[in-house]
This record gives structure tokens, sequence and C-alpha cells, in this order.
């Protein structure tokens, strides 16, 4: 099911990066800082597409803290139409920082392991 979702991800992020104009290219500035430093410069766009799909998730009345890994990832999918700009952007500054496509393998591979144990994390910490 993991697959699916991820596959979703990679359509929906497809079809929106080929219709916006992603951020131009990195900035001579860039080219001198650290991968400690370009990371501390993404950690806010991360964490802006994060907060969005946490808050996205959260409203969806389908969720419960009783759903299985399998259906909160259906909803991290269904959630990416409604933050693909912060999930462009994050995209965008990857790829102008570390190269073009860098970006989207970091979304669908280190960003989308630890996504769902965030959301469900966070949702439980939000909650009263």
């Amino acid at each position: 099911m993991i697959l699916e979702a991820i596959f979703g991800v990679s359509l929906v992020l497809n079809v929106s990066l080929d219709t916006e104009v992603l951020p131009a290219p990195s900035p001579a500035s860039w080219l001198h800082m650290s991968a400690g430093q370009k990371d501390k410069a993404l950690l806010p766009l991360v964490r802006r597409a994060t907060d969005c799909i946490i808050r996205t998730v959260e409203k969806d009345p389908r969720f419960s803290e009783a759903l299985r890994p399998d259906q909160v990832n259906d909803l991290i999918v269904d959630s990416m139409k409604a933050c693909a700009r912060p999930v462009r952007a994050m995209i965008g500054a990857y790829d102008s920082m570390y190269g073009k496509g860098s970006g989207q393998a970091f979304l669908l591979g280190p960003y989308l392991d630890v996504l769902p144990s965030a959301v469900v994390t966070q949702v439980k910490v939000r909650t009263p």
C-alpha cells in the first residue's frame, strides 16, 4: 500500500510541478554553503510543507488515531493537493541547492519515510 501512496504522491507532484514555475536557479551564495548550512536554510520550508500536511490530515473527517499506517498514507496523498504550494517550494529550493531532481528524490525518499509517523505523532500532540 505504501508503494501505491508514493506513486500517487509522485503523480500529484509531477502534475503540480509541470504547471507552476519553480524558484530561479541557485544564487551564487548557495554554492559556498556547507551541507549543514543548506539543510538549515531548507528547514523552514520542510516545516511549512509538513505543517500543512499535518493540518490537512487532522481536519480530514476520515482521520482517527486508530487508522492503520496504510490509511494514514492515503490521507497524506490526498492532502498533497491542498499542500501543493509549500511542497513545491520545498522541492524547488532543494533542487536549487543540490541540483535538478534532488528535491523530488528527497520528497519520495527520506521525507516520505518519516512523514506518516510524524503526522500521527504531531496530531496526537495537538489533540487535547
